[in-house]
This record gives structure tokens, sequence and C-alpha cells, in this order.
């Protein structure tokens, strides 16, 4: 393989950057760039220190004083000899490092490519290298933790764990069919189901992961429902924490819907402020109405706003009704620093979550937060939970092909009969891994990665 050669923290001014190097000519690039202050040559310089140098353009001029540290083949990130360069964040100096490590040799890193060598090379698999970009992009502290253990390897060793044992049993078949004179133990029909019943335990315990991690990757999407002023645009305001929509006392103010992302329980909501919901003969609020009932209607949680110092109105059961029509739903009762006048009985007897806010005021705002972990717990961040729809289309292939197996089995089929189902399950769990995906999917993966990892 070539040199390759990124600015590792982004185009904007930074306090620090980073210039990573990666290919068998990465000491010697370097060592046109950097030359340490104790004079040793840059090769002979200790791995995985850091040393003190002077950055140079490629004309051999001083550009920056930093650092570099050097990862000797096989000890890096790649797998390969890599360095990295530490140096102030101005991307017009980086940008002078980088065309001076060109000159030396090394090429530009193409998007992904760093952690695509890795893969390569096997430091990483295929589910690791997909949670370094799911790292990168995590929104909330479970997110990142789910992506940390990932990435660690649990949920590559728990598939590789399945395939292991498909592997054995094939190949042990084919031994006594390919070998019959040697002294081979053949398979057993309780052995053999005893192996696909342990796969499809564990694959089907996998698929049961994938709302929790749509959820953590891409969080909930949130509708905040209710009629005209009862404080839909307050909630927002308070949960986002900042004024993110206008609030009046004139009912009606919202007329389009308004989103906004903000962490609640630890949990990503999607949050889409709608327009108050009643008849009107406004025909631009008319259609803030349709939109907040579409906001509605692809919601996958519902917050129904009700004004608690006001008795329920039409409106109000109008919309209980939509909000009650969400996969979840829960009722805010706002205004609570007023006295009560609502009927909290017939609020109740809808929802089975009701909580107390004043969204002026900041007050209830940690009843909301548990109550939306409730309803979305994430559990403990064990990195063994389906994030990607990739993951989970092939698990649920492998599953249904074990499946097969499993039926063939009870319908008395010979074990090659069997085996073929068997094989096709530890293709699709090799796609998960690498084991034996295409140049496609392995394309795709790394497509949606940043330049410098």
């Amino acid at each position: 393989m070539d040199t390759i050669a990124a600015i590792a923290t982004g185009g904007a001014p930074t306090a620090i950057g980073v210039i990573r190097i990666s290919g068998p000519e990465a000491d010697a690039a370097a060592s046109r760039v950097f030359c340490a202050d104790s004079g040793r040559a840059f090769d002979a310089l200790e791995p995985r220190k850091m040393v003190l140098g002077t950055l140079r353009d490629r004309e051999g001029r001083t550009l920056d004083h930093g650092l570099a540290v050097r990862f000797p083949s096989p000890g890096s990130y790649t797998g390969e000899p890599s360095v990295e360069l530490h140096c102030h964040g101005s991307p017009m100096a980086m940008g002078e490092i980088l065309s001076a490590l060109f000159a030396a040799g090394a090429r530009q890193a193409k998007a992904g490519e760093f952690t695509r060598r890795a893969f390569l090379n096997g430091k990483l698999d295929l589910t690791q290298a997909e949670a370094v970009i799911d790292l990168i992009d995590a929104e909330t502290a479970a997110a990142a933790r789910n992506a940390a253990a990932q990435l660690g390897g649990t949920l590559g060793r728990s598939i590789s764990a399945v395939y292991d044992d498909l592997t054995d049993l094939t190949s042990r078949f084919y031994a006594v069919v390919d070998y019959p004179d040697e002294d081979i133990e053949d398979l057993q029909q309780a052995q053999i189901q005893k192996t696909l019943r342990s796969a499809d335990e564990t694959l089907s315990t996998l698929l049961a992961t994938c709302d929790r991690g749509r959820v953590l990757k891409h969080g909930v999407r949130t509708a905040i429902l209710g009629r005209p002023n009862v404080g839909k645009s307050s909630l927002l305001n308070a949960l986002a924490g900042y004024d993110r929509a206008i609030v009046t006392s004139a009912a009606g103010t919202t007329r389009d819907t308004l989103e906004e992302s903000v962490v609640c329980g630890g949990i990503l909501l999607r949050l889409t402020d709608t327009a108050g919901l009643r008849d009107t003969a406004d025909p631009i609020e008319a259609l803030g109405v349709d939109r907040a009932r579409d906001a509605a209607s692809r919601a996958q949680l519902s917050l129904l706003v009700l004004d608690g110092s006001e008795p329920l109105t039409p409106e109000d059961l109008a919309a209980m009704d939509l909000a009650a029509a969400a996969p979840r739903s829960m009722a805010v009762v706002n205004k609570a620093d007023l006295p009560l006048r609502l009927e909290l009985e017939t609020v109740a007897n809808r929802f089975s979550r009701v909580v107390s806010i004043s969204a002026m005021g900041n007050q209830g705002l940690d009843a909301l937060e548990t109550a939306v972990a409730e309803l979305f717990p994430t559990g403990e961040a064990s990195g063994e939970v389906l994030t990607d729809p990739r993951q989970q289309e092939a698990v649920s292939r492998a599953r249904d092909a074990v499946h097969r197996a499993i039926e063939a089995m009870g319908t008395g089929l010979t074990p090659d009969a069997v085996l073929t189902d068997v094989e096709e399950a530890m293709n699709a769990l090799g796609e998960l891994t690498g084991r034996t995906a295409r140049e496609d999917i392995v394309s795709a993966i790394f497509s949606r990665f940043c330049v410098g990892k």
C-alpha cells in the first residue's frame, strides 16, 4: 500500500491540530517535515512517545513548534507504520505541512481510509469500524457508551461465537463425508439441534435490540401537540435551553412546525413544535394545523400539552385523541404554578404517564426527563445492540436460515440438506464482521466516514 496523510481535526481553526500519516513510508515522509529538538533521526525516536520539535514546510522553512509520535507496525491504529503530528490548529499552517508531506511522497487520504486500512489489516472487524463512526456521531452519553463498547469488540465477539459454532458443525460434517476412512466421530442429531437452537437464541436476542439501537443512534421523533396557547412553544424552549420558538399571549402564534433536537432523560428527542390544534378560518393557520397532524402521524412519541389552570375543552379532547394514537404518548400538564382546574382523572384515564410542569418557570422538568427515560430504557452499554439497518438485515437473514435448518431437522431431512441453510446463515453473519463481506458492502460502510478517520 502507498502512504496516506490527512488533517484529522477538520478544517476549522482549533487550539490543537492533528495530522495523521500511515503507510510504509510514514517515517520517511514525517522526517521531511519534523525535526526533533533532540537532534535524533525521526526513525530513531522512541515509539508511542511524544517528542518536541520543529515543523517545516516543503521548502524547509519553520512553520510551527509541535509534537510528533511514531507508531511502528503492527502496533498502530491501521496496523501499518503510522505517525501523528500535533501542532497549533491553524488551517493554513496545517495545509502547508500536509503539502510538504505530499511532496515527500504521501498522498491525500480518502474519507475513512485510515479505518478501512485498520479493517483490511485485521485490527478491526466491520462491527468495530461501524462503531467508530457511531462514536463520532453520538449525540447522547448512552449512544457514546454503546459505541465504545461495540468498538471494544463486544458485538463482533457475540456474532463470531455463533459463526464459529456453525463452522465447527459444517467442517465436521464435511470431514466425515470426505474422509470416511478416518476415525472422525459422526455428527449426532442432538448435537446439531443443540448448536442450531443456541444460535437461534443468540440471534433472536440481538434482533430484539433493534428498537433500542434505533433510539440510541437516531433519537425519537417527538411531536408536541395541544390546542393553542397551552404552552407548547414554552415547553420547546425549556427543553432546548433557549428561546427557540416565539412565545406570546396571543393564541395561534405558531403557524408552522419548528424542529429542535434535545437530550431529555438521556434520550435524544427530535422535537417538532406544532401549531395549536383547532378549527380555524385562517388559511395560513389551517395549513399549520394540517402540518401538526402530519407530524403527529409520523411521531414515535407525542407530548400532549394541556393548560392545568383551565378545564378541559373540546379542543383538548380532540388533541388527546390525536396524541394517544402515537406508539408512545405522555400528557404534560403545564402552568403548575397556577391553581389547578384541569380534570386530572380524565387525563389519567387516557395516558399512563401524566407529568405536571411549569414551562415558563422551568419546574417539573426533572419529572418529565424521568418519564421519557422510562418510556425508552437504553439499558446498560453492553455494545450488544444492533444500531444499523445493515446489521439488522444480516442478523435477520442469518436467523431465518437457522430457523429453516431447525425445521429441516424436524422433517427428517439429511444433514447435508440441513447444512445448506447453515452455510447461508454463516454467509450472512460473515457480512457483519467482514469474514465474507463483499466489496460493495465494505465501500458503503466507509463512505460515511470523514477524512482523517
